[in-house]
């Protein structure tokens, strides 16, 4: 379930939110942060873990084209006159089979239940929109038809919360926990099972609540909205109150001398939340700046205010707001329109009108109230190592009327011109000023009904506070009266437009971003379709800055930033003691109440702590489970999706290898991966690689300035980064499946990018700009890049321990694990710091390494031989490309017929030696526990579970989610109270680490004991499924699922480039798929068995000292070390 935080710094690219017009100006989403657990569908069908939301179990903008109006200069004309000639619009693509008429009577179809209210084509993404409304109810539907397969279904409630009990969060919990048809005691558990789902997950948001659903496949489509739309509707919650104990908050006590404590599912959700000092800055940031309002209080919860929920508010709360009246119902795809109003109808009938519903949930308009600027000043906790340093944070409420689509539009293109990448005028003179080490706010916010703006630094020194909001408004001030330089608007626009017609959502449905997209109208009674379509508010933007020039954003930058006195600055200074006073808070209020329960309250207590784990700890009926609708082995797709690859060595004798990836469509875009040999980089550089990747855009290059760099990228790109690739291969005598030291490895760097076909030559031009002339000198600009880097290490590890408690014990088995650790791991915040140290004082040297990396990779005799050019487009676009591929490969450093890389298949990688020598040393065998300031644990631990030569079976991948979605999930997480627990296994081979992990936990030690008995439940599961064949063909559902989740373009170009460099063949990737497919009982059994006897298990925990010391007395003694 993900929540939603208005004042949030990401809600990761992984959302992919960008299908308005209100969506697409922000870079990658960073107004919104999920403040849940995630596991997301990875491309190889293994599990991956994000800090971003927790019941999902499934994963960037639209070509530039410019229209008629120029941008008041002929050559920012011509250059986006040119890129609009060759991109394809989305409506482009529609099958052209049909006539409109005929599409429009399909989507449009009349029916006796319903009354249409408009129908509307979203012409910018070939969407056909009809809005229904339910005649006997009221319920609002609005139907996009289209020939997308992966169907959408969501259904959205307004919200709007009174208090910070988190009401609306625990409701979005608890509705999904069994329903009036699905009587389990989990049905989103069991579709997660063996669901074909492509997404599956809630929203909480500040003022309304999201169920949102996906499948490629038909009849699991149907399944799945019929289990939702009977939850919500009618949820098992509102009539029982372990419900809202389980996933809201309890008392919990299972003896009269043990102290009392509380526990919850979204209680010890929001400890995690409230650990996390950004956290504390946003939620306080919302609150000053909606002081009137439903945005004043958290809809998350505090985890002071949570236990003040009564059962009674709760079954009220759903019974104000979850009626049909006050629904928004959505659905999308090429499913048959009628099919979707008559299974609506079926839920809908049963409710009369309810005219008191919407009105009921209207959410108010805040007034711009605040006359004067403010300034406010709270703690949050650091630990005894922490640096003592402040955050800052300007923020104003924008707007008290809804804005046009235009005026969307141009406060998202002001946005980025202010704060849309580190080059962009406020950011970078934050950033340069020295004063902090990290940017926080990230800029506008305009998911809710009213935009606001937030800006500021963290790591700031106490006595430079106020010297942050002044830089802030003096750069406004001074951009106010200097203006944009058409090349800024030129880059912005274009960025923008980018994004908007690529419609690129990733693995994510693009149903999904239409939703939210248009939802954020929609809620507040506006036209929905008015939030998608951006043709007009673009054409219309175009014209006003040709006719008026930047003042088109200056005049906004006056009114409603400069010259808007609603204005509230955040401070939010550390404190050594926060921490304890919050926990011995805590604790004495738990003793008060304790204190005034007479002895049979107590035993009432203990008596409903012993009923209610006996209740999630039981199974449920063989009944209940008939309940849950499932798909059957025969629904499946048995054969593995191939994807087109060409692979041509020395291409034009130029050394270089070029792979290719020729798709049906790619709306005239070409995506590009450009892949350079890294091997010979000296080991003891490689901690440096993450900021050369940096350093590579961000300082400029050649005769470019940092910002001219990212104007030229902008203004004819779709967009251009650079990372580091590492991946591990077998050696040839090795199958692909089979688990291998590690030794052997492919290290690049990693260019990417995109273009319409016609800018193709402008990319490689970068691509070849910045491999050879980036600007490795900026000795200011690298210390800022790394103190930026540590801040972002110290808020993840805060937030997402899990993630570098896994890499950690990954660390000790194998190279690449080790290498992991070493270059963003735990660790990595040392070597950080160690140069950040370096830098400052001895610039000179870090330079020189810097210079190291560089004529390393360019090694003028053997780079060519390592360099892989990755391609990915329609025939058109390849056709076209052709000439500036021959000219980009002629123009390469390097020899052509130079030195041959050694074969990394088949020889020991440079790095792997050296990490051998260290891995004893640097990530030892040992239990360990880092600590931080936090209120939850983040527990973690592994081992071997294959073993070196050991082929790894494809049911390896049936039996670890099974425990993933099954017992952990039911033992960590809904017994134990953790907001999740899951874990990882990588069941195509790999390095044989089999790790348990746990999110935002209350427990340590029980958790490991969780851990341990998992083996002998595996055992007695694979009794029991030897009876049950409907129970073992949901797990290999569930399994095959993640295999197969829907690709964009660029991602299924990826997907066969990996499989093409770690040298899968089909028939390998097919004898996987069938042995998936062909579990037996007997398989989870040989699991088990392995489990029991994993060898050289080991601990990592992240977590607070006082949960160590508690677990030591409990028998789990860790080695502590303090990380801040």
């Amino acid at each position: 379930m993900i929540l939603i935080r208005n004042f949030s710094k990401k809600f990761t690219a992984k959302m992919a939110i960008l299908a308005c017009i209100a969506i697409a100006t922000r870079t990658g989403g960073r107004h919104m942060t999920a403040a849940a657990f995630c596991v997301a569908k990875s491309s190889a069908g293994s599990t991956a873990s994000t800090a971003a939301t927790t019941r999902a179990f499934s994963r960037n903008s639209l070509p530039f084209l410019a229209g008629s109006t120029c941008y008041g200069s002929s050559s920012h004309s011509k250059v986006l006159a040119t890129s609009a000639a060759s991109l394809l619009s989305s409506s482009a693509l529609m099958s052209t089979t049909a006539t409109q008429e005929d599409v429009e009577k399909v989507a449009a179809v009349e029916h006796p239940s319903y009354e249409i209210v408009s129908k509307d084509v979203v012409t910018e993404y070939g969407a056909y929109c009809t809005i229904y409304r339910h005649k006997k109810t009221g319920a609002e539907i609005l139907s996009v038809h289209n020939d997308d397969d992966n169907k959408v279904f969501g259904i959205t409630f307004r919200t709007p919360p009174t208090d910070s009990t988190g009401v609306p969060h625990i409701l979005e919990h608890s509705v999904l926990c069994g329903s009036r048809k699905y009587r389990t005691k989990e049905p989103f558990v069991q579709l997660l099972q063996g669901s074909l789902q492509t997404f599956l997950n809630a929203f909480t948001y500040p003022d309304r609540t999201c169920y949102v659903l996906a499948s490629q496949n038909e009849k699991d489509f149907k399944n799945l909205i019929n289990v939702y739309t009977d939850a919500v509707f009618h949820p098992r919650a509102t009539s029982d109150p372990a419900v809202h104990a389980q996933e809201g908050w309890h008392l919990e006590l299972e003896d009269k001398e043990q102290p009392l404590t509380y526990k919850g599912v979204v209680y010890n959700e929001m400890k995690g939340v409230y650990s996390s000092p950004d956290s504390r800055l946003y939620r306080q940031s919302q609150r000053s700046i909606f002081p009137s309002n439903t945005y004043s209080v958290d809809s998350g919860g505090d985890p002071k205010v949570i236990p003040n929920l009564s059962f009674e508010d709760f079954q009220q709360f759903h019974a104000k707001f979850y009626h049909p009246a006050n629904s928004r119902i959505f659905f999308w795809g090429d499913d048959d329109v009628k099919q979707r109003l008559d299974l609506m109808d079926e839920y809908l009938c049963e409710f009369d009108e309810s005219p008191e519903s919407k009105p009921a949930s209207v959410v108010e308009w805040q007034k711009k109230t605040i006359t004067e600027p403010k300034w406010e000043t709270h703690l949050y906790p650091v630990g005894d190592d922490q640096p003592e340093t402040n955050m800052v944070m300007v923020n104003w409420l924008l707007n008290e009327r809804p804005f046009t689509p235009t005026e969307d539009l141009i406060v998202g293109v002001l946005d980025h011109l202010l704060m849309g990448n580190g080059q962009s005028v406020l950011y970078k003179t934050l950033m340069e000023s020295g004063l902090g080490s990290a940017i926080t706010g990230g800029g506008l916010s305009d998911e809710l009904l009213q935009a606001t703006f937030s800006v500021g630094l963290k790591g700031v020194q106490s006595e430079n506070a106020k010297k942050v909001e002044e830089l802030v408004i003096k750069t406004l001030e001074k951009v106010l009266e200097e203006g944009f330089s058409d090349e800024e608007i030129a880059s912005s626009m274009n960025t923008i437009e980018f994004r908007l017609r690529e419609f690129n959502t990733g693995s994510y449905p693009k149903g999904l971003s239409f939703m939210l997209g248009a939802m954020s109208k929609w809620i507040y009674d506006r036209k929905p379709t008015d939030a998608l379509k951006f043709e007009e508010p673009l054409a219309e933007l175009k014209a006003m800055i040709a006719e008026n020039g930047d003042a088109v954003f200056r005049d906004f930058l006056k009114e409603y930033l400069v010259n808007n006195m609603h204005r509230v600055t955040l401070e939010l200074a550390p404190s050594k003691s926060l921490e304890s006073e919050e926990l011995k808070e805590e604790q004495d209020r738990l003793a008060a109440i304790k204190s005034s329960l007479s002895d049979d309250e107590l035993d009432e207590v203990i008596k409903k702590t012993v009923e209610l784990k006996a209740l999630q700890a039981s199974e449920d009926s063989p009944e209940d489970r008939a309940t849950i609708p499932s798909l059957e082995l025969a629904d499946l797709k048995r054969d593995v999706t191939e994807y087109p690859i060409e692979v041509s060595d020395n291409e034009s004798d130029s050394g270089v290898t070029v792979v290719r990836h020729e798709l049906a469509s790619t709306s005239g875009i070409a995506y590009v991966n450009f892949a350079v040999d890294t091997s010979g980089v000296d080991y003891n550089d490689i901690a440096l690689l993450p900021i050369f990747t940096r350093i590579m855009t961000e300082t400029g290059a050649g005769e470019y300035t940092d910002v001219q760099l990212s104007q030229r990228i902008g203004t004819h790109t779709g967009g251009v980064g650079v990372s580091l690739m590492k991946t591990s291969v077998n050696p040839d005598s090795v199958p692909s499946y089979a688990i291998y030291e590690g030794n052997n490895m492919i290290s690049k760097l990693s260019i990417r990018g995109k273009a319409t076909s016609d800018k193709t030559g402008e990319l490689f031009s970068i691509f070849k700009l910045i491999l050879t002339e980036a600007k490795i000198d900026s000795k200011k600009k690298v210390v800022e890049m790394l103190k930026e880097t540590k801040s972002r290490i110290e808020s993840s590890i805060q937030g997402s321990g899990h993630s570098y408690a896994n890499t950690r014990i990954k660390a000790r088995y194998s190279v690449g694990g080790f290498l992991d650790e070493k270059m963003g791991g735990i660790s990595y915040l040392s070597t950080v710091n160690e140069l950040i140290k370096q830098a400052e004082t001895d610039w000179d040297s870090v330079l020189k390494r810097l210079e190291n990396i560089r004529s390393a990779i360019l090694n003028n005799a053997t780079c060519r031989s390592g360099m892989i050019l990755d391609i990915t487009g329609d025939k058109a676009v390849m056709d076209a490309i052709k000439p500036s591929v021959e000219e980009f490969l002629k123009s390469l450093p390097g020899d052509a017929n130079g030195e041959k890389l050694q074969d990394f298949y088949n020889t020991e990688h440079p790095w792997a030696t050296k990490a051998k020598e260290e891995m004893a040393s640097i990530a030892p065998l040992k239990d360990e526990g880092f600590v931080v300031p936090t209120q939850v644990s983040y527990v973690g631990k592994g081992g071997l579970l294959f073993e070196e030569g050991e082929k790894v079976h494809g049911s390896s991948a049936v039996v670890s989610r099974y425990l993933r979605t099954g017992y952990l999930w039911d033992h960590v997480r809904v017994i134990g109270g953790a907001y999740g627990g899951f874990c990882t296994f990588n069941p195509m081979g790999g390095d044989g680490v089999f790790t348990f992990l746990s999110y935002r936990d209350p427990n340590l030690d029980k958790t490991i004991d969780v851990y341990d008995a998992t083996a002998d439940v595996l055992l007695k599961a694979a009794e029991e499924l030897e009876n049950d064949p409907e129970a073992l063909a949901t797990a290999i559902i569930g399994a095959v699922g993640d295999l197969d989740g829907a690709l964009s373009p660029d991602q299924k170009g990826n997907k066969s480039f990996n499989r093409w460099l770690l040298r899968q063949t089909p028939e390998e990737r097919q004898q996987f798929r069938d042995e998936i497919l062909n579990t037996k009982a007997s398989d989870f059994k040989d699991f088990a068995l392995r489990l029991k006897n994993m060898k050289k298990t080991s601990v990592s925990v992240v977590s607070s000292k006082a949960a160590f010391e508690s677990a030591a007395k409990a028998g789990k003694v860790m080695e502590l070390k303090q990380v801040f």
